[in-house]
């Protein structure tokens, strides 16, 4: 790799940091949430460095310690998996037999205490994955947002249930069920919104959970472990700290998890799934890989695809299985296109998260610039060139963006997910060229589409969605707004999230039926009337 002095000398002096932004003294996470309890652990840790190095006086680059994680093994893991299975106790636990809306009000409460800690976890958010000030606080919010958004969603699916139903002499009462304990590992990427879009709806419909943080973005969790801990009956909430790669798959072999959410890679999914010895039991929400492409059309609005396809390609670095991780331009407008992006490309401000503007920052995986500087040269032998001036340039754990052209069937670039800074770029003559390319992909995430002409985008549309679960028209590839299904075709997900079908994917149908009689009226009559039951009840929450 080649490194650039001037990407080394954005690297601050630690004094130079603001100092509202400093880490003015590690995070030694001491506490395991197990049971109820907040345990204090002894045992080995693991230090928690961040991707933001520091210049030493000699000006030499310096790591900066922001804390330490348990490391824990499967004793630890089998403590926690083992309060969950109690707290859910086969569905009769506290948890899951209470109201909804008393579950609401815990979550509420947990929402509450979190969000008196907003400006902790933003600075940790911050500093352990380069998350720019402005994204980190977005991913924050966005998260408080979707909790509210979560609880009214629930309160209107319960309320739409809280009647009977008759039938061809049948009455019956639907409602949902919770499925049991919930095996929830994030990204690293959205270490915090994404783990809580599968955390949150799995807790509020009754589920118990086993919380696995990721790998970085981990210490962001110790400023809500107290709000876990009080906000919640005791075991429906636990933490686990360790090697994913031994723990995880042995809490699957117990065959005690009912749901494994899951927002990671598909190669990952496949052996989680395998290692459950009773699969028909198993639900899983998965979230996986992506290789989403951009197809810019002859007639495209070339500003509008270059500002989009800069926002898609390279927001958090190309961190995002959202991110458009390949470009299809059509040759004629090739040139044009290639010279303007490149230029805007090059226009990105570089730097720490906390400056003003920043668009690049430093990239947690410390083996991640290796990679793509490998994915570049495989290119590069095989035909391909950058085309930005300085790109695929480093410094540490700075990786200056590469637009790299043209890439074709046979360079890594072409059909791995790179997840980084770095574009491809390939051109195309026949709009079947483009279309096979998302035909022939493992991944059928989303696609954006960049055209005027109404009756082409028509008729590349039809097609397209049954490629993708979503088409994005003249608009960079997105979760948001989180409302909207979020969902994956062929290894790219199972199941579909959204604040609507998140609730339904971490929930069954459950019915309660009887014969349409005086005898089985009366009965459900004086049921209701008690208030005895949370499932019989026509209660309605406001």
């Amino acid at each position: 790799m080649k490194t650039n002095d001037a990407l080394k000398a954005l690297f601050p002096r630690y004094s130079d940091i603001p100092g509202e932004r400093q880490i003015l003294a590690p995070l030694h996470q001491k506490s395991l949430l197990v049971n109820g309890q907040l345990k204090i652990w002894n045992g080995e840790t693991r230090p928690v460095y961040s991707p933001m190095l520091t210049q030493g006086g000699d000006g030499a680059l310096e790591r900066v310690e922001i804390g330490s994680l348990p490391v824990t093994g499967k004793a630890e893991a089998d403590e926690a998996l083992d309060a969950a299975v109690a707290a859910y106790d086969n569905g009769r636990g506290e948890w899951p037999t209470m109201s909804v809306a008393q579950r609401i009000a815990c979550v509420e409460d947990f929402t509450r205490q979190i969000l008196a800690k907003r400006s902790e976890i933003v600075n940790l958010l911050m500093w352990e994955i380069g998350k720019s000030l402005p994204d980190s606080e977005k991913e924050f919010d966005r998260t408080i947002v979707y909790i509210k958004d979560t609880i009214d969603a629930l309160k209107k699916l319960d309320n739409d249930n809280s009647r009977f139903q008759i039938v061809d002499g049948t009455i019956g009462q639907i409602r949902r069920s919770p499925l049991g304990v919930t095996l929830c590992l994030g990204p690293y990427n959205y270490p915090l919104n994404e783990t809580f879009t599968t955390l949150i709806p799995a807790l509020i419909m009754g589920n118990v959970v086993v919380i696995k943080p990721p790998k970085f973005g981990a210490l962001l969790y110790y400023p809500m472990l107290e709000a876990f801990r009080s906000a919640f009956p005791a075991g429906v909430v636990n933490t686990i700290y360790g090697k994913g790669s031994e723990l995880v798959p042995y809490l699957m072999g117990s065959g005690k998890i009912n749901v494994l959410a899951l927002i990671g890679s598909s190669r990952v999914a496949d052996q989680l799934k395998k290692a459950h010895p009773k699969s028909n039991r198993l639900r899983a929400v998965l979230g996986l890989d992506a290789k989403n492409a951009a197809i810019i059309l002859p007639d495209a609005d070339l500003d509008l695809a270059v500002k989009e396809c800069i926002a898609g390609s390279l927001s958090f670095n190309g961190q995002r299985c959202t991110a458009i991780k390949m470009i299809l331009v059509h040759q004629s407008i090739a040139e044009a296109f290639l010279r303007r992006f490149s230029e805007a490309v090059n226009a990105l401000k570089i730097g720490m998260p906390w400056e003003k503007g920043v668009m690049i920052t430093p990239l947690p995986d410390t083996e991640k610039c290796a990679y793509l500087t490998e994915c570049i040269e495989d290119a590069k032998a095989r035909g391909a060139r950058v085309i930005n001036e300085g790109g695929g340039e480093v410094a540490e754990t700075l990786f200056k963006p590469a637009v790299v052209f043209p890439v074709s069937e046979g360079m890594k670039l072409y059909r791995e997910e790179q997840f980084g800074p770095v574009v491809p770029v390939a051109p195309f003559e026949d709009i079947e060229d483009a279309l096979d390319y998302v035909i022939s992909s493992d991944y059928g995430q989303q696609v954006s589409l960049f055209g005027s002409d109404p009756h082409q985008i028509a008729a590349l549309v039809d097609p397209l969605v049954n490629q993708v679960c979503r088409v994005n028209l003249n608009c960079q590839c997105q979760r948001g707004p989180d409302v909207f299904p979020f969902a994956g075709r062929k290894d790219s997900a199972e199941g579909t999230l959204s604040v609507h079908d998140a609730l339904r994917a971490f929930s069954i149908r459950s019915m309660v039926a009887t014969k349409e009689t005086d005898a089985s009226k009366k009965l459900l009559d004086a049921i209701v009337q008690s208030n005895e039951s949370n499932f019989i009840n026509t209660r309605f929450i406001l």
